[in-house]
């Protein structure tokens, strides 16, 4: 009699959790598609705004810093509105943000698309902040491991997609659009193919917005239930969280790997356009369905048969490993993947892009073995240490520019990938010790 009211109670549990978890379900690939936009994005922005490499990559700066500046703010609207209304806040100011590429593509003005990407990263942060409780809360803690790993997924999906559609409405019968064909055109035919391009930049962002205004109304009268977020208001909370060197490192850890997940993303449609590859626009799409290849192998195989710690330690082993291939490969090569899809029909890539790619396998399983790891004896901390790893968030602001710098004075986009070196080396050192350390001591 008591299993079959356990086994009732667990459905009714499932059944209730399922609406819940359909909507953050949606919410996350809104995430993946505005956040791996940004990887087509800069290409076309250093083109259309006269960039260096350098200076493109203020994009991710200006989309990832937000996260930082933010964090506070948003967090003061979510604790007065409740996480339902905090969300639909966040859906408004993404879609106002995205109405404001209009005047930007317009223009031509770059600070004014660096505060369009700004406020969608603002917009993303109260998403984030009220959105990644539900994964964890909504449903048994013992499957929350399985519920991220899904979300991962159609975050990533979600990438996949966001270059394909970009490219499609972008560049249809643009085919020779890159820097070297813009270079050699004259004033006038310049100035033409220019403006061509930002008219057409303003459509995904329509689109866009017009999606966004939709999901408000619908997350507003949605039945989304208020949780409970566990947060401490006394002082030791907030003090006492700088105790645990597991949660510090590990906040370090996941600065490094969003500074590599967003380079592996957003920077190689730039290398490939560098290279004169012609899909460049397309290849964040690469990445991404590496990264949703690393999630599924998480999720069949963390923890029956690898555990957290073994499967960090070999992302970041594999990682070192794409960088190496990525700097020291012939650019003149395309063997590799020509070698694994050709056959398919998907364009095949060279060298060093394909190896920038596959460093979205590599590290795909860093951001879920490190939250449980740093997160591990916490207890009444938990809370405070969460907010701290998100702050390691900001890397995908910081690292990408020290990329961008670093290929702009040596003069070659690739040396720029030696950044991501240390932050795999970092992450390596956490997976061996840093995640075990109990005291500073």
């Amino acid at each position: 009699m008591s299993t079959a009211i356990s086994q009732s109670a667990a459905t009714a549990a499932s059944r209730s959790s399922l609406l819940p978890m359909s909507v953050i379900g949606m919410l996350f690939f809104i995430f993946g598609f505005v956040t791996w936009l940004n990887g087509s994005l800069i290409p076309f922005l250093k083109i259309l705004c006269d960039l260096n490499g350098f200076e493109a990559l203020f994009v991710t700066f200006a989309f990832y810093i937000a996260y930082t500046v933010m964090a506070l703010p948003m967090s003061l609207i979510l604790r007065r509105t409740g996480y339902r209304d905090g969300m639909a806040i966040g859906l408004a100011i993404m879609g106002v943000s995205a109405l404001i590429f209009i005047p930007a593509a317009q223009l031509g003005s770059y600070p004014i698309f660096l505060l369009a990407l700004f406020g969608l990263g603002a917009g993303l942060t109260i998403l984030q902040t009220a959105s990644n409780p539900y994964v964890v809360k909504i449903g048994p803690v013992e499957s929350a491991a399985t519920r991220i790993a899904i979300m991962g997924i159609i975050n990533k999906s979600a990438g996949v997609l966001a270059p394909l559609v970009f490219t499609a409405l972008v560049l249809s019968g643009l085919s020779d659009f890159n820097s070297q064909a813009v270079a050699q055109l004259a004033g006038a035919e310049r100035e033409a193919m220019l403006a061509e391009v930002a008219n057409r930049l303003v459509m995904p962002y329509i689109y866009m917005a017009a999606l966004l205004f939709l999901l408000v109304g619908f997350v507003k009268f949605s039945p989304l239930p208020e949780i409970e977020d566990g947060a401490s208001e006394n002082s030791e909370g907030r003090s006492g969280i700088w105790k645990f060197p597991q949660v510090i490192l590990g906040a370090l850890a996941l600065f490094a790997y969003v500074g590599v997940e967003v380079i592996a993303g957003d920077t190689i449609g730039l290398y490939g356009e560098s290279l004169g590859v012609a899909n460049f626009g397309s290849l964040t799409s690469y990445t991404m369905v590496f990264m949703v290849i690393g999630y599924l192998l998480g999720v069949l195989f963390i923890p029956r048969r690898i555990s957290q710690p073994s499967a960090l330690t070999g992302s970041a082993v594999a990682g070192c490993l794409c960088v190496l291939g990525a700097v020291f490969s012939s650019a003149q090569s395309s063997a590799i993947s020509a070698a694994i899809w050709g056959w398919s029909g998907i364009p095949p890539v060279p060298d060093p892009v394909f190896f920038v790619a596959l460093m979205g396998l590599a590290h795909a399983l860093v951001w879920p073995t490190v939250w449980p790891l740093a997160l591990e004896g916490l207890g009444k901390f938990t809370a405070q240490g969460s907010a701290l790893l998100i702050m390691g968030i900001a890397g995908g602001a910081v690292i990408p520019l020290a990329f961008g710098k670093i290929g702009e004075v040596s003069g070659a986009v690739v040396n720029g990938y030696w950044i991501a070196l240390p932050c795999y080396l970092f992450i390596l050192y956490y997976a061996l010790k840093g995640h075990k350390l109990r005291s500073w001591k």
